[in-house]
């Protein structure tokens, strides 16, 4: 996924704004931890003797990056349910996909010509017309969706077209009959894409197109980051400067959500049967992170080697 730029580091500080909202369109798609020392994206939460395990999750990864960290295993094999974000096998129902594409095109009348400069339109359709796709087939196409596209036809150039951490254990679930569940619905995440850039369309996707060279570098960091838990990256990197320059989004995305799952979370504390929460690893980051919440309210949390 993909978008909006002003700084933050090639090093860590010459990744553009927009790089952070890229980072954003990838764990979208479509998301770690520890300040001091390396471990895992995996966290054990505990309570009045009750846990659940929580990790931050990639949403779509190399074939290298299997197998994942150890912990995924760890937790994994200790607990009933496995909880996702969203209904990861509704993804696949064809009726789903056309509602998707239904709420990611433009049904008024407009297209993506209307609301972009001319500019701006034939720098994508350079890109895409490079990586051999059809302007014709994203004309009607919202921008956020746009985006995510731009982001997905690069992550593929660079060999990124394996399933992520979710979808490797929403199979491992089904195959073993653990039961799943998801924390919100799929609906809500499209609606997120659908409005993303609303009354900003020329400036994100000219952003992205300036940016997205950079990809294969913030991906390098990104995975890194992800695989030794390093939270503190994402904090540092994504989530403070994303509140800085993008704060609706940063709003929406994260805080509104976070805050909106803790009740959920918080009832699985009630339950003698142990779940697996994998959520994307910037939903856990920072002081509006759900890690943060949950010790806040209490929890003792102990990030998993």
């Amino acid at each position: 996924m993909t978008n909006h730029g002003r700084g933050v580091g090639s090093d860590m500080n010459s990744i553009t704004g927009f790089h952070r909202f890229t980072c954003l369109l990838v764990w979208l798609l479509l998301s770690l931890a520890t300040p001091a020392q390396a471990l895992s994206p995996v966290w054990m939460v505990e309570k009045n003797g009750t846990r659940v395990f929580v990790a931050g999750t990639m949403h779509i990864l190399t074939a290298e990056d299997y197998p994942l960290p150890n912990a995924f295993e760890t937790a994994y094999s200790q607990s009933g349910q496995i909880v996702f974000e969203t209904d990861i096998a509704k993804m696949q129902d064809p009726a789903f996909q056309q509602y998707l594409l239904d709420e990611l095109s433009y049904r008024d009348g407009r297209n993506l010509r209307q609301v972009i400069s001319a500019d701006t339109y034939a720098a994508l359709a350079s890109f895409f017309t490079e990586r051999g796709v059809a302007m014709a087939d994203i004309d009607n196409f919202k921008p956020g969706m746009v985006a995510t596209l731009m982001t997905m036809v690069e992550l593929q150039q660079l060999g990124v077209d394996a399933i992520g951490v979710d979808a490797h254990f929403n199979q491992r679930a089904a195959s073993d009959n653990k039961a799943s569940g998801q924390l919100e619905t799929l609906e809500a995440q499209v609606a997120f894409i659908a409005n993303m850039g609303a009354g900003q369309e020329d400036e994100m996707l000219s952003y992205n197109l300036a940016d997205i060279e950079r990809l294969p570098e913030l991906w390098q960091s990104m995975t890194r980051a992800w695989r030794r838990g390093d939270l503190d990256w994402l904090e540092q990197q994504i989530a403070l400067p994303m509140q800085q320059d993008f704060p609706e989004v940063y709003q929406t995305l994260l805080v509104e959500r976070n805050e909106a799952w803790m009740p959920q979370l918080e009832a699985m504390f009630a339950s003698k049967e142990v779940e697996f929460v994998l959520v994307g690893a910037l939903h856990l980051a920072g002081k509006d992170g759900v890690l943060a919440k949950l010790g806040a309210r209490g929890y003792r949390i102990t990030q998993l080697p």
